[in-house]
């Protein structure tokens, strides 16, 4: 699959690709990426419900906004431009805005997938990340070469291809602000997790190291209506190199919604 740039609309105050009719379904992707990233969900899902994937703020053709620095602001941009209650399904740190968006709006969230999803981190694992959010300056990128080993092993690939061009292309501060979230942040709590009132599909790869199998699993068992799926040779980009995998969960998710 080639991962080509699509046109984009206005969502609340950020730019999104939008397709199909239906129920609606929203897509958020994860530090460094774009909409495009969900390229294979969009074909897959647009057929059966409105698709909604929006680029995060300083991502893609959003801009950065004020206090794009706190989860809670990322969470309310998206929320503020929810217009029916939506199956969101969210990737790496989507899934952190996923799973905070449903705990704090409830009305809003029909279900979730939370697609390579942390949760309570390793101490080495915490502090490796955050050495790495602190490297960022906001003004330039670094080489993305250590975070694509990280995401796909050393194996080349058109989606780790496609991948490099965003991680080069993407706003540094965007990335920065993002980042910095991302690595402060630890998961959803317990406390958040046993509140959940959605349907919750907990999914993540095998070859995962950092949003890992064992997380999933502890997220799925504290959530009400929680479940876990693991797709064994998958790592990070598990929408992109797995997406038949996750296109029949996702669909189910849906389906399950509707009946």
């Amino acid at each position: 699959m080639t991962w080509k740039t699509r046109p984009r609309s206005d969502f609340g105050d950020l730019k999104a690709i939008i397709a199909g009719d239906g129920p609606t379904v929203l897509l958020l992707h994860g530090v460094g990426l774009r909409a495009e990233a969900w390229g294979a969900q969009i074909d897959a899902l647009s057929q059966i419900a409105k698709v909604i994937a929006p680029d995060m703020p300083g991502h893609g053709e959003s801009a950065m906004f004020p206090g794009s620095t706190s989860l809670a602001r990322y969470v309310d941009l998206v929320e503020s431009a929810i217009e029916a209650p939506a199956v969101v399904v969210g990737h790496s740190m989507g899934a952190m805005i996923a799973l905070d968006l449903a705990a704090r709006y409830p009305a809003k969230v029909r279900a979730v997938a939370a697609l390579n999803a942390i949760h309570q981190r390793s101490p080495e694992a915490s502090a490796a990340v955050r050495a790495r959010a602190a490297d960022l300056n906001g003004l330039s990128l670094a080489d993305p070469s250590g975070t694509l080993d990280r995401w796909f092993g050393v194996e080349q690939s058109s989606a780790r291809q496609a991948c490099e061009t965003w991680l080069r292309t993407v706003n540094p501060a965007g990335y920065r602000a993002a980042y910095g979230v991302f690595a402060q942040e630890d998961g959803p709590t317990p406390e958040t997790l046993k509140q959940l009132e959605q349907p919750v599909l907990f999914m993540t790869g095998g070859r995962e190291p950092n949003s890992t199998p064992a997380m999933s699993q502890r997220m799925a068992a504290l959530a009400p209506k929680g479940r876990v799926s693991v797709v064994p040779d998958a790592a990070h980009m598990m929408p992109m190199t797995h997406a038949a995998e996750v296109n029949a969960a996702l669909v189910d998710l849906l389906e399950s919604c509707s009946t």
